[in-house]
């Protein structure tokens, strides 16, 4: 039987010599060694993605956890982010055609939040300038000589009625709120409604012919008196007007002529003339509480409730809601949303609770990850992602529109309630998802909108291969690590000894693994012992001390199953010969922690045709690791025995 000489244990796994470091210790490694950690399948992927504008050439970055996906998109995606313009505010205003529909304006990055300031200032001065331009001379004469007109008039009026009224004997008289009555007379009296009631009935029938005949001339009378009421009303309206037109023009115009030229929107052009006509058109919100009317001086302004609150407030009508504010943006936004939720991706339309009842308006329309990102890049993990499916439907939805909908809470519900909806708004952004491989494939087999918005894969591998070159890059990609994290420098044998990790994690001693976020535990965790152990360097005695603690912190089960086999509770022979058995070696998985078991495989051979009994998977005891392992060892049998 052919001897096979024993693999020493030092060719068990990769050991990487410390001299051939080319720095004393960690310190000693250039910062800029790297430019970024992302792969070059992956970042000629993204390259490929950015210069495209066409729709529909979204990103899935795919690729298994713990490779730092999140860190290398915001890393790779920052530079470029930073060349280009920061995109525009978007806000909110009134709209006066359709209150139910507010609109979307866009400004130049920073003048949402001024122009919000500059108009919820405006109001208070246009009711101040208002309040002393109706004060001055000027106005209060011109308001008197239209008012002493309307009362000579009234007056004229009522002494040609009460003329009227005497020649058939009656009187007329008028009351503080200005009601008319007729009163008759009797003897040059007049008589009260007691009096009246005690005449004659041929007396009473008399008066009341002589009172019906008094009607149509009274009615005409009355008519005239009502249109000059009317004229005086109009007068003293266009004369109000005239004050808020003056009073816009020092106010409103200026922020108008300010604002118009810097914004491309053409809807702010018409919002500005949208307020102003609104504005002229509600001046009963802007007439001080107290103002001469058409019965005098001092009474309450006919427009206005008792308790003195405008019944129309124009503050909503002068606010703005700043919807995206890129004021502190130095160029295109890169956001990662970490909790998609509908609201938190799409936006939302909040209620507040006023006397018992939910109410809303422009103002309480709040954005989502998706308007924060718009004109830059929004990233996503599909872990996140999927468990809110609504959220994941909307999006879709909103990529292959080009629009984003915010939509009420209350349209999902079966009973749809009235509400606001806010004009769409244009989309202009890349999304990368990170998920999963797994994730990819499923995606692409089951929803054929995917494929459409997500034409790019960048595919990230877990390894690269363990060179002279990518040694050196390795160690640059530690230096980060330390850098970043502020730990402890690395002397030459523990740098050594993290690149060895490296080839352990992958399983492969001709390749490095690129999983650095677990490379970066056990890094911070040795920084920690050489630190409790007041080193101002993370030796490789420190390193091993780091890698056993976390072994022990793990390997209980490992132990207690080697236990098992010391007290020869499990039996394996490794001395000896034996016919019909073989000594194999079973890979456990606890956790995140693996281990080597040995066992025994024995067979019995005898007569009969029943080929190779698996009694692990017969008794539903193997998994399809072992299952796999016993028929490969059927089919060398058979092959190799069972010929004739």
């Amino acid at each position: 039987m052919k001897k096979y000489t024993p693999l020493a244990p030092v060719k068990l796994r990769a050991t990487l010599d410390p001299a051939r470091i080319p720095y004393e210790n960690s310190n000693l490694i250039p910062k800029n060694g790297t430019k970024h950690t992302l792969q070059p399948r992956a970042r000629e992927a993204l390259d490929l993605a950015l210069h495209i504008t066409v729709h529909g050439y979204n990103v899935y970055f795919a690729g298994d956890a713990h490779l730092g996906r999140s860190h290398m998109l915001l890393e790779y995606l920052t530079p470029p982010a930073k060349k280009i313009a920061p995109p525009p505010d978007m806000v909110y205003v009134h709209n006066f055609t359709n209150k139910d529909a507010p609109t979307l304006l866009h400004l130049p990055a920073g003048m949402g939040r001024k122009l919000k300031s500059s108009l919820a200032k405006l109001l208070p001065r246009i009711h101040k300038e208002i309040a002393q331009r109706m004060e001055k001379t000027t106005f209060t004469s011109r308001h008197n000589s239209l008012f002493d007109k309307y009362q000579n008039q009234r007056e004229q009026l009522f002494r040609q009625m009460n003329k009227v009224a005497d020649t058939e004997g009656f009187t007329l008289d008028m009351d503080e709120t200005g009601s008319m009555t007729l009163y008759p007379l009797v003897d040059g009296k007049r008589l009260n409604e007691q009096e009246y009631e005690n005449l004659k009935a041929e007396q009473r029938a008399l008066l009341k012919q002589k009172g019906d005949s008094l009607l149509h001339p009274m009615t005409a009378f009355l008519r005239k008196l009502a249109k000059a009421e009317q004229t005086f009303l109009e007068e003293e309206r266009s004369l109000e007007k005239e004050i808020v037109d003056d009073v816009l023009k020092v106010t409103l115009d200026p922020l108008v002529e300010k604002t118009v030229p810097l914004c491309t929107d053409p809807g702010m052009k018409k919002f500005f003339a949208d307020l102003r006509a609104d504005t002229l058109e509600n001046l009963d919100a802007l007439i001080p509480a107290e103002s001469p009317g058409p019965l005098g001086g001092g009474l309450p302004h006919p427009s206005l409730s008792l308790d003195g609150q405008h019944p129309l407030d124009l503050n909503i009508h002068y606010d703005v809601n700043v919807f995206v504010d890129n004021s502190t943006a130095s160029g295109a936004p890169v956001i990662l949303e970490d909790h998609p939720t509908l609201a938190n991706l799409m936006g939302c339309i909040e209620r507040e609770a006023e006397m018992g009842a939910l109410i809303t308006d422009f103002t309480l329309i709040k954005a989502g990850a998706i308007h924060r990102a718009n004109g830059g890049f929004l990233i996503l993990h599909m872990d996140d992602l999927l468990p809110h499916s609504n959220a994941w439907e909307a999006l879709l939805r909103a990529l292959r529109s080009g629009f984003s909908r915010i939509e009420d809470a209350s349209d999902e519900d079966s009973t749809k309630t009235k509400g606001l909806q806010p004009q769409p708004v244009p989309l202009d952004l890349k999304v990368i998802l990170i998920g999963k491989e797994e994730f990819y494939e499923m995606l692409l087999e089951n929803d054929d909108r995917f494929s459409k918005l997500f034409k790019i894969k960048a595919h990230l591998t877990e390894y690269m291969p363990r060179t002279n070159q990518s040694t050196k890059t390795y160690l640059h990609h530690l230096k980060r690590i330390i850098d970043t994290d502020g730990l402890l420098p690395f002397d030459r044998e523990a740098l050594a000894g993290i690149v060895d990790y490296g080839s352990l994690l992958i399983e492969d001693q001709q390749k490095l693994s690129l999983k650095f976020p677990r490379i970066r535990e056990i890094m911070v965790e040795a920084s920690a012992f050489a630190s409790l152990r007041k080193k101002e360097m993370v030796t490789k005695e420190v390193l091993q001390v780091a890698l056993d603690a976390r072994n022990f912190r793990s390997n209980l089960v490992e132990e207690a199953f080697m236990e098992e086999y010391d007290r020869r509770i499990i039996k394996v022979a490794t001395s000896g010969e034996a016919i019909g058995k073989v000594n194999g070696l079973a890979v456990s998985f606890y956790g995140d922690f693996e281990f080597g078991l040995p066992h025994q495989i024995s067979c019995t051979v005898g007569a009969g045709n029943g080929g190779i009994i698996d009694l692990e998977r017969d008794a539903q005891l193997s998994g399809p690791i072992h299952t796999k392992a016993m028929m490969i060892l059927k089919s060398y049998l058979v092959g190799t025995f069972a010929h004739n």
